[in-house]
């Protein structure tokens, strides 16, 4: 039975266009999204845009233009951007819209008629970029932000509070209970030790310096502060507390999986707050928060405020949607930091795309047509010991591949599969069918090495069809493969193929000239 499936990406913070960072935690969301499309299961992909806050105030401001129109030109940009690099996802939630609104009033409302939330005043040091307050201990005497190491300001202001300390425990019970719910462990042992057993303190969720927010009904002169805002988007876009709540009725119910995946800097937003707001709402909690680490520049953080960044736009132009997801999904292990380089970059294109994934490709199908006049021959039966050999790691790659995308294993998947598509070259070599050729003894050790080979092929077309959305296709077309032969349930059997007619198209990946390549993505990082 398909198993129905919810998965998040953080909602981007609009302030500035987004970068090659953010397109790395998107990328892979996809590809998970469309691995459990693929196998059959009901999936709902959400991501979109934290749209409120005083730093959008006042950069609005700088440019004479509302908080609205500011918002709206760059959320324009990211939905491009997404498009540009065919990201499935299922909706886009903005927090200015008004679906979201009155979700986020009623949640207040009800929060504040049983008690969790009441009106007192606030004073401490305030972070404006990240919209954090902090106390005297976390920022110590240089009075830095402890999440981005920024400068912070004395503010005090009245405000509404949550009491996050009435839920601790609950919260230190459910972690002792569900010991998967937040991924790595590292980042879980590292929210209890620094901020639930010193005491949890009760949490600032609204403000009164700024009018960039949603209202607080019972007094309109606060606006909800960021993360009861933002994190609420979760549900909000499922229609919980609407007119029409099927699809919160769907996804937000114990026979779904619920997946977050959120960079490491907002790790506590996730795991501490949003968990508690559900205890309050007397909701179920996700399955998971997975917690990746970020695509770092040159050893340092990308920052859209450091202007350390590259745009993905200019290299999907230059070298195609999939190598760039490529890279993205397999470059840097999921869930810890990496780095983009343009040296990496175009390496990864060289050695994994061109020599090895497409040149398999070619060779395959120049061999088909030479020997069995384009045809692919039917299977018999392994009549080599690497046939039998070949047929053996395309079993493991494919249960390895199926574990590690369930545990959420991107990386080690990609790599399996790429493993296997250099055992079949290396079964080329072993193999030699230009010596098979010569020999009509060996026909029949021909005909079952070119099965095999096609049949690799159309393995790892399917197993990459997730992240390669071009490629695979234009493989599966050059193999002469139709639908029944490309699809998750056909994924097992090696040797399916026999009968099909190939064809010699362009390369999948054309091998790059590194020294000019390097050059050009240089020149972007400097734009």
């Amino acid at each position: 039975m398909a198993k129905k499936f919810y998965i998040t990406t953080p909602i981007y913070y609009p302030s500035a266009k987004l970068h090659i960072g953010h397109t790395y935690c998107t990328t892979n969301a996809d590809v998970i999204a469309r691995y459990h499309r693929m196998k059959g299961d009901e999936v709902y992909f959400l991501t979109g845009s934290d749209e409120h806050g005083e730093k959008i105030q006042k950069n609005a401001e700088l440019k004479g233009v509302t908080p609205q129109e500011f918002v709206d030109d760059i959320v324009e940009g990211i939905k491009n951007l997404w498009k540009n690099l065919k990201i499935s996802n299922d909706d886009y939630i903005r927090t200015t819209q008004q679906r979201h609104i009155d979700v986020v009033q009623k949640v207040f409302t009800k929060l504040l008629e049983q008690g969790d939330i009441y009106l007192g005043e606030y004073e401490g040091w305030y972070c404006t970029p990240c919209e954090s307050f902090w106390t005297d201990s976390q920022v110590g005497e240089k009075h830095l932000c402890l999440d981005c190491g920024r400068e912070v300001h004395k503010a005090k202001e009245e405000a509404y509070f949550f009491r996050m300390s009435k839920y601790a425990d609950r919260l230190l019970k459910f972690y002792e209970e569900h010991p998967d719910f937040i991924t790595p462990e590292s980042r879980k042992n590292e929210m209890i030790n620094n901020f639930i057993k010193p005491g949890l303190e009760d949490l600032c969720i609204s403000r009164t310096s700024f009018t960039w927010g949603i209202p607080v009904k019972e007094n309109p002169k606060h606006v909800v502060y960021v993360w009861l805002d933002a994190l609420l988007n979760y549900i909000s876009a499922l229609g919980y507390l609407s007119d029409d709540p099927s699809k919160f009725n769907t996804f937000w119910n114990d026979d779904s999986y619920i997946l977050h995946l959120v960079g490491n800097d907002i790790t506590r937003f996730h795991v501490i707050y949003w968990p508690i707001f559900l205890m309050a709402l007397n909701l179920r909690l996700p399955d998971k928060v997975f917690v990746h680490g970020l695509l770092m520049m040159k050893d340092e953080k990308m920052s859209k405020s450091k202007g350390n960044v590259v745009s993905p736009d200019p290299l999907i132009e230059r070298y195609g949607l999939d190598a760039v997801r490529y890279y993205l999904v397999r470059e840097t292990t999921f869930g810890q930091d990496g780095s983009f380089t343009p040296e990496q970059f175009v390496e990864r294109i060289n050695v994994d795309l061109a020599n090895d994934f497409g040149n398999l490709l070619n060779r395959t199908i120049a061999m088909i047509i030479k020997y069995f006049n384009g045809i692919i021959p039917h299977y018999v039966k392994p009549v080599t010991s690497f046939d039998q050999e070949l047929e053996e790691v395309g079993k493991n790659t494919i249960a390895l591949y199926k574990k590690d995308m369930e545990e959420l294993k991107v990386t080690e998947a990609i790599m399996e599969v790429m493993n296997y598509v250099s055992r079949a070259n290396k079964y080329i070599e072993e193999s030699k069918p230009w010596e098979l050729f010569k020999d009509e003894t060996k026909k029949e050790a021909l005909a079952s090495c070119m099965n095999h080979l096609a049949g690799v092929l159309r393995q790892c077309g399917i197993l990459l069809s997730p992240i390669l959305l071009d490629a695979s296709k234009k493989l599966f077309t050059q193999l002469g493969m139709d639908e029944s032969l490309t699809s998750w349930d056909s994924l097992d059997n090696l040797t399916l193929v026999g009968g099909q007619e190939v064809q010699k198209g362009e390369p999948l990946f054309p091998r790059l000239k590194a020294e000019d390549e390097i050059a050009f993505i240089k020149s972007l990082m400097k734009a």
